[in-house]
C-alpha cells in the first residue's frame, strides 16, 4: 500500500473536479484528483458534448433550409455515418490523453481507480489491478462524482437492456426505432436528435414535454417534434418492457397501447453517484444526494468535506457545477490561509447564483434558452412581478435570420425593486442570447440602466429594447 499527502484530494475528475483542484493550485496548495474512468466526465464524453455534437448537423441542415439560396443548395438529408464520426472526433475517440496532460501541465496529481473515503479527510484508491493507494488531505476533500441516469422499477426493463443517456450520446447506429420513456430535456434533445438522423422516434411523456420550462416555449418545442414525426405520447406512462427474441423492444403503456422499437432509451432524471464512495465511514447515508452550504461544505460532514457539481443537486449542469468549483476551490484556499471568508450575498467565496440566476439552453428545435425564474416560480416566491412577452419573429434580426422565424421572448420583473429575475427565449438560435439575460440577473441592473444597453441593429438581440419599450418606462 502507497500512502501519499496532498492539501485537497478531489473525488472525480469531470470538468467539476478539475476545476476545482486546478482552482486550490493556482492558490498555492497541493492537489490530487482520483478518477475511475475517463479524465474529463460525462460531459466530455457521454453528455453535453457529444450528445450537442449530434444534434448541431442537425440543426444546421434546418437553418440552411429556412433561407431562400441556401436552401436551393441543399440536395440531400443528413448523413448519418458523418455525424456520429464527427461526434466521435469531438470526444477524442473516448480516450483522454489530452485532458491527462492538461492536469498534468496544471500541476494536479491524477490517480486513476475508485476512490472511497476511510476515515475524515482520508481517501483510499483502489486501481484496476487491486493495488491501494491512500490518499490524506491535509485541508480538504471535494466528492465531485456527478450523477447517473435514473433507472425505475418497470417490470422487464433492466432485462431489455436500456439505454440510458450514456448509449443514446456514443450509439455507433442509428436505430430505425427508438422508444423514448421520459419528456424532459434529455429526453427531448434526443428526440430532436434521432429523428434528424433518420429514426421513428416515440417519445412517453407521463409528466408532459419539458414540465419545468415556460408553457409556450414547451408547447413550441412540442409542436415542433411533431411536425418532425416524433409520436408524442402525452401522460403516457411506461408499465413494462420485453425484449423479444428478434430483438424487438415491447412498451406497455398506462393508455393501452403497445409501442414497438429497435432500442428503448429512459430519461426520467438522475441518481446520485455516491452508493459506494464511503460515506457511511463518516456518518453519511451511501446513495444520498450530499446537502451544501453556499461554500460548498456538506452539511454533518464536518469541516473538511465539500461535494460540488451534479452531487450536491443544487444545479444538475456541467456550467453551474464548474462554477460552483471555482467558488469552493476559493474558499479552501481562504480557510487553509486562515483567511476571513467572504460570505455575503454574492460574496466570491460563495455560490449564491444557483438560488435565481441558473442559466440553461435546452438543444431542441425551435431551441429554449431560459435563466432565472418562470413567472409561476415567481409568483410562487413571493414576489410581485409583471411579465412581458414579445414575439421574437417581429424582430428585424429575426427575419433576416430565417423565413417565417417563430419564437417569442418573456422578461419576468420583480416590481418592487424593478429588476429582472426571469427570462426565457424559445426559437431557432437563441442560445447565443442568454448569457446577456444572466448579467442583467446576476448583477440586478435595474431597468432604468438597461435602457442604456443599446442592442446592434439588425440582430435578434434587439429583442431587448422591445422588451423594455412593451414593459414601458
Amino acid at each position: 500500500m502507497t500512502e501519499l499527502a496532498y492539501d485537497v484530494v478531489v473525488i472525480g475528475a469531470g470538468p467539476v473536479g478539475e476545476n476545482v483542484a486546478d482552482r486550490v493550485v493556482q492558490g498555492g496548495l497541493t492537489a490530487a484528483i482520483v478518477e475511475r474512468e475517463l479524465v474529463g466526465g460525462e460531459c466530455s464524453y457521454w453528455a453535453c458534448m457529444p450528445t450537442k455534437a449530434l444534434l448541431r448537423s442537425g440543426s444546421a441542415l434546418r437553418a440552411a433550409r429556412q433561407v431562400p439560396g441556401a436552401r436551393e443548395a441543399v440536395t440531400g438529408d443528413l448523413d448519418a455515418a458523418a455525424v456520429l464520426a464527427r461526434r466521435d472526433s469531438i470526444v477524442a475517440n473516448w480516450r483522454d490523453d489530452g485532458q491527462v496532460s492538461w492536469l498534468e501541465s496544471a500541476g494536479i496529481a491524477l490517480h486513476r481507480g475508485h476512490g472511497r473515503l476511510s476515515a475524515a479527510k482520508v481517501v483510499e484508491v483502489t486501481d484496476a489491478d487491486g493495488a491501494t493507494t491512500t490518499l490524506t488531505a491535509r485541508h480538504a476533500v471535494v466528492v465531485a462524482t456527478g450523477s447517473g441516469s435514473r433507472m425505475p422499477d418497470i417490470p422487464g426493463l433492466r432485462a431489455a437492456a436500456p439505454w440510458s443517456s450514456r448509449e443514446a450520446a456514443a450509439a455507433t447506429s442509428i436505430p430505425r426505432r427508438l422508444a423514448i420513456i421520459g419528456g424532459g430535456v434529455v429526453a427531448t434533445e434526443m428526440a430532436t436528435a434521432y429523428a434528424a438522423l433518420g429514426s421513428s422516434v416515440t417519445v412517453l411523456a407521463r409528466d408532459g414535454v419539458l414540465p419545468s420550462v415556460e408553457r409556450f416555449a414547451a408547447e413550441q418545442v412540442t409542436q415542433s417534434l411533431r411536425e418532425a414525426g416524433v409520436s408524442l405520447h402525452v401522460d403516457a406512462e411506461a408499465v413494462s418492457v420485453h425484449r423479444d427474441d428478434a430483438g424487438t423492444v415491447h412498451v406497455d403503456t398506462s393508455q393501452g397501447e403497445r409501442v414497438e422499437a429497435d432500442e428503448v432509451l429512459v430519461a426520467i432524471g438522475r441518481t446520485p453517484n455516491t452508493q459506494d464512495i464511503g460515506l457511511d465511514t463518516v456518518g453519511l447515508t451511501p446513495g444520498d444526494w450530499l446537502t451544501v452550504d453556499d461554500t460548498m461544505r456538506v452539511v454533518d460532514g464536518g469541516d473538511w468535506l465539500y461535494a460540488a457539481g451534479d452531487i450536491n443537486r443544487r444545479a444538475l449542469l456541467t456550467h453551474q457545477g464548474k462554477y460552483q468549483a471555482r467558488a469552493v476551490g476559493d474558499v479552501i484556499v481562504a480557510r487553509a490561509k486562515g483567511e476571513k471568508v467572504d460570505d455575503g450575498r454574492w460574496g466570491r467565496h460563495v455560490a449564491t447564483a444557483d438560488e435565481r440566476a441558473v442559466p440553461q439552453v435546452v438543444f431542441t428545435d425551435p431551441e429554449i434558452a431560459a435563466v432565472g425564474l418562470t413567472a409561476a416560480a415567481a409568483e410562487a416566491a413571493g414576489l410581485r412581478t409583471r411579465v412581458v412577452d414579445y414575439n421574437l419573429g417581429a424582430v428585424a434580426g429575426a427575419t433576416l435570420h430565417a423565413d417565417d422565424y417563430q419564437g417569442q421572448a418573456r422578461m419576468v420583473v420583480d416590481e418592487d425593486r424593478k429588476v429582472i429575475v426571469g427570462v426565457t427565449f424559445v426559437g431557432p438560435d437563441v442560445a447565443e442570447l442568454i448569457h446577456a439575460a444572466t448579467v442583467a440577473i446576476v448583477g440586478e441592473v435595474p431597468l432604468d440602466r438597461l435602457w442604456h444597453a443599446v442592442p446592434a441593429y439588425p440582430t435578434v438581440s434587439e429583442v431587448w429594447l422591445r422588451l423594455l419599450e412593451a414593459y414601458g418606462r
